[in-house]
C-alpha cells in the first residue's frame, strides 16, 4: 500500500490503536491529514524509518487489512489490527485455518493429542494457528510441521515478528519461518509485555474458522482466547480431561455449559465411514459403563473387566459421564449419582 510511512506514523503514535486509527481516518479523510494533525516527533519519524529499513533487511512484509493476504476471518472482527507484520510465506495467511490453544504446562498426553490433531489438519490442507508458547502451542505447531508440504502453520507473536519468545522455541521459530509464517501487530523489534498477549490471543481467535481448546485452567489466557472465539461467532471445540486436574477446568466447563463441542479426536473433523460408525457407537459404550455403576464404588480395572472394554476406553467413558454429572469418583472407585 502507498503511504506506508504515514500509516505507521499514525499506528506507532502513543495511545493510537485500531479504534483511534479508524476514527482519525474518518475524521480527517486522509492519512496525510491525520499525520499533520498528530505532528509526530522527529524521534518517532526516525523510529518508523528504522522499522521500515529493518523490514526490508529481514524480508518482513506489512500486510494491510485491504490486502489480499490479510486473513479473511480476522478482517471480519471488529477493531481488528489495520496492519500485520509478516515474516515467512505470506501466502500461508490465505489458507483455511483452525486455532489450537492450551496451557503452557500441558501433560505429555495432552501435547501428543494436540500434535496428532494438528498433523491431521495440515494433511487436510487446513493451516494450524497458535501462539508459539511452550506446551500446547508448541505441540500444535510441531504437529502441523510433521505433515508434508508448506504453509501448514502460523505463529502469532505478542512481540515484534522478529523477537523470538520464548527463547526455548528458537529452532521452532525458524522452522515455522521456513515452512509457514510468523505474524504480529506489534512494531518490529518490540519486546512483548503482559498486556500484549491479550491482543495476540484476539488475533489467534480471529484467524481460526474454528478453535480447539486443550488443557487450560479457568483463568488462563487460552480460556480468554476461547471466549474471544465465541464472541467472534466461531465454533469452539474442547478436549475433556479428568475433573481432578486443574488443567481440565477450562475445557470441561465450556463443554458442560454448552459453549463448546466435545472434541474426542480427528474423526470429529475428518470422519470416514468407520469413524462415523465409531462415533455412533460411543454413546452405547458409555451407557454400558453407566449400567454397571451403582452405589458400590467400582475401579477402572473392574469396570474394564465387566464391561469388556480396554482401560483407555473405560477412562474416556468415565470422563464423559463425569462431565455429564452422572457419576462421581471416590477414593476407591466410581459411584452413580
Amino acid at each position: 500500500m502507498e503511504n506506508l510511512f504515514e500509516h505507521l506514523l499514525i499506528l506507532r503514535s502513543p495511545g493510537i490503536g485500531p479504534v483511534a486509527y479508524e476514527k482519525l481516518l474518518r475524521r480527517f479523510g486522509s492519512v496525510g491529514a491525520v499525520v499533520e494533525s498528530l505532528n509526530p516527533s522527529d524521534d518517532l519519524r526516525d523510529s518508523v524509518m528504522r522499522e521500515i529499513d529493518a523490514a526490508v533487511r529481514m524480508d518482513i512484509k506489512f500486510v494491510f487489512d485491504t490486502d489480499e493476504y490479510y486473513p479473511v476471518g480476522l478482517r471480519r472482527v471488529k477493531n481488528h489490527p489495520p496492519i500485520l507484520t509478516v515474516r515467512g510465506n505470506v501466502e500461508t495467511l490465505r489458507r483455511e485455518s483452525v486455532a489450537m490453544v492450551g496451557t503452557r504446562h500441558a501433560t505429555a498426553t495432552g501435547m501428543e493429542f494436540v500434535a496428532n490433531m494438528a498433523t491431521a489438519f495440515a494433511e487436510n490442507n487446513i493451516c494450524v494457528t497458535s501462539g508459539m508458547a511452550i506446551g500446547t502451542d508448541s505441540a500444535a505447531h510441531i504437529g502441523a510441521l510433521r505433515a508434508v508440504g508448506n504453509m501448514n502453520t502460523v505463529a502469532v507473536l505478542a512481540g515484534g515478528v522478529d523477537y523470538i519468545w520464548p527463547l526455548e522455541n528458537e529452532s521452532l521459530y525458524y522452522e515455522i519461518l521456513e515452512r509457514g509464517a510468523v505474524i504480529s501487530d506489534m512494531p518490529i523489534g518490540f519486546v512483548p509485555k503482559g498486556t500484549n498477549f491479550v491482543q495476540r490471543n484476539r488475533i489467534i481467535a480471529g484467524i481460526g474458522e474454528k478453535l480447539i481448546l486443550s488443557e487450560a485452567d479457568l483463568k488462563s489466557g487460552s480460556m480468554k482466547t476461547a471466549e474471544f472465539a465465541l464472541e467472534y461467532g466461531r465454533t469452539v471445540y474442547a478436549v475433556p480431561s479428568h475433573p481432578a486436574d486443574s488443567r481440565a477446568t477450562g475445557p470441561n466447563s465450556l463443554i458442560r455449559s454448552g459453549h463448546a463441542i466435545l472434541c474426542q479426536g480427528v474423526s470429529d473433523f475428518f470422519g470416514d465411514d468407520k469413524a462415523e460408525e465409531k462415533n455412533i457407537k460411543k454413546p452405547e459404550s458409555e451407557n454400558a459403563i453407566l449400567d454397571k455403576i451403582g452405589t458400590v464404588p467400582l475401579s477402572e480395572s473392574v469396570l474394564a473387566e465387566i464391561v469388556g472394554k480396554s482401560i483407555s476406553e473405560i477412562k474416556r467413558g468415565l470422563v464423559i459421564l463425569e462431565l455429564q454429572g452422572l457419576i462421581e469418583k471416590q477414593d476407591n472407585g466410581y459411584v452413580r449419582l
